[in-house]
């Protein structure tokens, strides 16, 4: 019997089927640790571009809002209004001769006017003003009972007993928490000129009330 030839195949090169790609190759050691640190790495630098981000924000409102407290447009920031009209309407129909300032400078800036014809004090009168010192000092008139009145206008100032003697008249000095007065009663209606102004001031704007006219 002639001899046969056997020839054995060589075993096939052993391959890692378990390697992603199917080529066998070995998975870096300490695979998972790295793309762990690359992840708390990228989520650090989101935190940080957030916070420099809210920072710069923050930077730049406080920027704008201090140039506009401090420049204003370089106006004033009192309001005032104009009481020539209001203060004639109310001289045609109070029932007593209602007052208004004449000859004070344009420092004294009419902030607020109102009349009322039938109010909780009666016909009431009132206007306001911002002194030079940028100090509050207000004209109240009104036909009701005095006493309340001027508590009311006043926020429950006390009279002292004390007076203040303005162009020869008698005016009952009153004090209060928010407000300081002097009072005038006379038989027909009461006139407060009140305010966080000193006595002086005051006193100053008492001595230039006038009756207006109810023509002009």
């Amino acid at each position: 019997m002639a001899n046969e030839d056997v020839t054995e195949a060589a075993p096939a090169a052993q391959t890692n089927d378990d390697s992603p790609d199917g080529t066998g190759s070995t998975p870096e050691p300490g695979g998972d640790d790295a793309r762990a640190r690359r992840m708390k790495r990228l989520r650090l630098q989101t935190v940080q571009n957030m916070v420099l981000s809210l920072a710069i924000i923050c930077a730049g409102t406080f920027l704008a809002y201090f140039l506009m407290s401090n420049d204003g447009g370089g106006q004033d920031p009192v309001r005032t209004v104009e009481y020539e009209v209001a203060s004639a309407t109310a001289a045609r129909a109070a029932p007593y001769p209602v007052r208004v300032p004449v000859g004070l400078s344009e420092d004294w800036r009419a902030t607020s006017v109102r009349f009322e014809p039938q109010g909780e004090h009666g016909v009431t009168w009132r206007l306001g003003f911002v002194n030079p010192d940028d100090e509050y000092v207000a004209l109240a008139q009104a036909d009701g009972t005095a006493e309340d009145f001027v508590r009311s206008v006043t926020q429950q100032a006390e009279d002292t007993g004390a007076t203040e003697r303005v162009d020869g008249r008698d005016w009952a000095r009153w004090e209060g928490e928010k407000y300081d007065a002097l009072v005038l009663s006379e038989a027909d209606v009461t006139t407060v000129v009140m305010g966080t102004a000193p006595l002086d001031q005051l006193a100053r704007m008492a001595g230039a009330l006038e009756p207006r006219d109810a023509g002009a």
